[in-house]
């Protein structure tokens, strides 16, 4: 798949089937964030992969926005360091390689995060220095779903050309 066919078919999946994923296709998608780029090269942030079937539960339960985690094939928490003034977006970089990365191969996911994570540092030993961005879970959609069938605004509402207010098309 290349890259524009990901971002045009990509769905928020928040209902999984209960396969596995493959090693290997969780490798990638752990490497994709890594291979990311970030503003000066600092890397500030750190991942923790959930496959474990009792924390993914946990983390369904602490993550009031995302209780469908504990249903994935494995989430992974998405973490920055504190001092760092480029962690939010560097990390959001990051998590959107991921997403379609998975994607590729047919694994779908959804952003859980930006409020009622607190929970998650105690529950995977995070230290005081990093904030959790976001959790992603991942897993196979439990609904087939209709690739590239999204609601968007009018292209010409959201993106001008050259000023602003200068519709786009």
């Amino acid at each position: 798949m290349d890259v524009f066919e990901a971002v045009r078919t990509v769905l928020a999946v928040r209902e999984f089937d209960f396969r596995p994923v493959p090693a290997d296709v969780i490798d990638r998608v752990v490497q994709s964030a890594h291979l990311s780029a970030s503003s000066k090269n600092d890397q500030p942030w750190h991942f923790v992969v959930v496959e474990d079937r009792d924390t993914l539960r946990q983390l369904g339960e602490v993550a009031t926005s995302g209780r469908y985690t504990a249903q994935a094939a494995f989430a992974i928490a998405v973490c920055y360091r504190h001092d760092s003034i480029f962690g939010v977006s560097d990390t959001s970089r990051a998590i959107q390689s991921m997403v379609l990365t998975a994607w590729e191969d047919g694994v779908g996911s959804n952003f859980v995060g930006f409020h009622g994570l607190d929970g998650i540092k105690p529950l995977l030993g995070i230290p005081d220095d990093v904030d959790v961005l976001a959790i992603i879970p991942f897993g196979y959609p439990a609904q087939p779903g209709g690739r590239g069938k999204k609601r968007r605004k009018p292209i010409g509402e959201v993106v001008h050309r050259g000023r602003f207010g200068v519709a786009w098309a």
